[in-house]
């Protein structure tokens, strides 16, 4: 399933944002700070279209990709990638300085083994010292609350604007919920995606971030990191 939203919502992904190439100047700028200001060997495992792969590269990082949809890793310029499963990276052990895992990738993995799976993979292709950077949704909040939709984005273009905005429908668990994304394109084409998640909580997460070998664990806010979600830091 999510591999089928990404090949699907790929050709319209940019459109999610206000404006895609300052997002990918934000994201990488906020990213390139909590990478210590200097450039590193960095692998995104969920690098999308790649929104924070590309920001990093044009800071000096030396950045590959990796993620589930071969239809989004197509929209990625100039950097090399691969299609593979967070919870099987297809890399030696001790190959990068720094995994990033943005924009509430890894909550994509529905359960405790499968979030233990990939990171402990992310922590085995990392070198010593290496660094982790995990951003998700404020699932803390989430799960007090439980919302029904996300507000609506507007992508203003030349060609017109496109609206997108979710639909969620929490589970019985009150934990996972089903999302459906419309994209009201500009010709008003209506396109709807869909994809399931676990609103997992900060303390779910550094549990499991503690199990997998990584140590001083760290939450940084977006009012702090300049990243529009929190933010986890990590180090092996």
């Amino acid at each position: 399933m999510t591999r089928r939203f990404y090949d699907r919502l790929a050709a319209d992904y940019h459109r999610i944002y206000a404006d895609w190439p300052s997002s990918v100047r934000r994201q990488g700028e906020a990213l390139h700070r909590l990478l210590g200001g200097h450039p590193q060997r960095v692998l995104d495992c969920a690098c999308g279209i790649g929104t924070q792969a590309v920001g990093l590269a044009a800071l000096g990082h030396r950045v590959v990709g990796t993620d589930l949809s071969p239809g989004a890793l197509a929209r990625v310029p100039d950097l090399p990638v691969a299609a593979a499963d967070m919870r099987a990276l297809p890399f030696p052990a001790a190959t990068f300085d720094a995994v990033v895992c943005a924009d509430n990738s890894l909550p994509h993995l529905l359960t405790p083994e499968d979030v233990l799976r990939a990171l402990t993979e992310m922590h085995r292709v990392l070198r010593e010292p290496g660094r982790l950077i995990l951003s998700t949704r404020d699932y803390d909040e989430a799960r007090r609350t439980h919302p029904a939709a996300t507000p609506p984005s507007v992508h203003e273009a030349p060609d017109g604007r496109t609206i997108t905005f979710q639909l969620w429908h929490w589970h019985p668990d009150g934990e996972r919920y089903d999302v459906e994304l419309f994209q009201v394109l500009p010709d008003l084409t209506v396109k709807i995606h869909a994809t399931t998640y676990w609103a997992i909580t900060r303390a779910e997460l550094q549990d499991l971030v503690d199990v997998a070998g990584f140590s001083g664990p760290m939450w940084h806010e977006p009012e702090e990191s300049g990243f529009f979600q929190p933010i986890l830091t990590a180090e092996t």
